[in-house]
């Protein structure tokens, strides 16, 4: 009889097992944005960190970036993706235009990723070196879904600018500017941003931000803004620090990911930051410190098990509730 209970009991633990493999899709896909900017080169290192050091299989699905990346992992239609805190929290309160009033509450952070710094660009030929002058002229801002497409409408908002916007993928941008379809390219990823770098080694261009009190109007506007900077040299043709706005990226994941498997993933990417900073260097900032960055977007439990090992305190505000 004992036999019997221990056989069923076994039978029984299989079959858990199993339906909770099968719960796992095989695939996991990551959102990630267009081509031409940072979160395309990211997400392929990320993809292949995790399958080659955890064994998972990830693909690397191009998106428009932020803004539908919180959709899609809130909807279940990806597994993992990466936004922008400003965007994480326009999506959980519903305030952003791009929500339609609607919260997406079923996303939750996994790890810390890195700054994204706004910085516009021009031809030199045009004259155009400061964000002011961009008044009434044609501007890219890359995806409408993305960090910039979102934000830069609100920052011309906010400084009582009137400007016609063009959107499209980064790459796409460039050659825009380069062709004289749009007067300067406005952007923000992680630097130094792909874009940007073959613009600045193929045209003679201006980089730019903002003014003090530029910078301090667009704060008060937009407060998810944090004081950001981009170094001189980051591009050939920057000859100085440029002060601006940023906000910091989180990989994100639907509620009902598996704890053992957001640990997992977790685990993987911070714990193999040399991998990550040879595919981009704005992957330095992804430590596990750095989880800190995030205030509000809670973590999933399995996240929180990893940062716990390593004694990391995270901010109340981002603890599961």
């Amino acid at each position: 009889m004992g036999m019997i209970r221990f056989g069923t009991t076994f039978i029984v633990a299989m079959l858990l097992g199993a339906a909770a493999a099968s719960a796992q899709p095989a695939t996991l896909r990551l959102g990630t944005a267009s081509g031409g900017g940072t979160y395309f080169v990211i997400g392929e290192a990320i993809a292949k960190v995790l399958t080659e050091k955890a064994g998972l299989q990830v693909v690397p699905q191009q998106t428009q970036g932020p803004n539908q990346n919180m959709i899609l992992v809130d909807e279940k239609k990806l597994e993992l993706a990466m936004v922008t805190t400003g965007v994480a929290l326009q999506g959980m309160t519903g305030t952003g235009g791009w929500t339609k009033g609607k919260k997406y509450e079923n996303v939750r952070a996994l790890f810390p990723m890195y700054d994204t710094p706004m910085q516009c660009a021009a031809l030199k030929k045009s004259g155009i070196t400061s964000f002011k002058e961009l008044d009434g002229k044609t501007v890219g801002t890359g995806p409408k879904a993305g960090t910039a497409g979102t934000y830069f409408p609100l920052i011309f908002e906010a400084l009582d600018m009137k400007t016609q916007i063009r959107n499209g993928q980064g790459d796409e941008m460039g050659n825009q500017l380069r062709d004289g379809v749009i007067d300067a390219f406005c952007f923000g990823a992680g630097i130094p941003v792909p874009a940007f770098t073959e613009l600045d080694a193929s045209q003679p261009v201006a980089f730019f931000t903002w003014t003090d009190g530029e910078l301090a109007t667009i704060r008060k506007s937009l407060p998810e803004f944090s004081e950001s900077r981009i170094a001189k040299g980051t591009y050939k043709q920057q000859t100085d620090d440029e002060k601006t706005v940023g906000l910091f990226n989180f990989a994100i994941a639907n509620k009902d990911m598996s704890d053992d498997l957001a640990y997992t993933i977790t685990r993987t990417i911070l714990e193999n930051n040399a991998a990550m900073v040879r595919a981009h260097p704005a992957a330095k900032e992804m430590i596990a410190a750095n989880a800190m960055r995030n205030s509000f977007l809670p973590f999933h439990p399995g996240a929180v098990r990893y940062y716990k090992e390593k004694g990391i305190k995270l901010d109340p505000g981002a603890l599961p509730k």
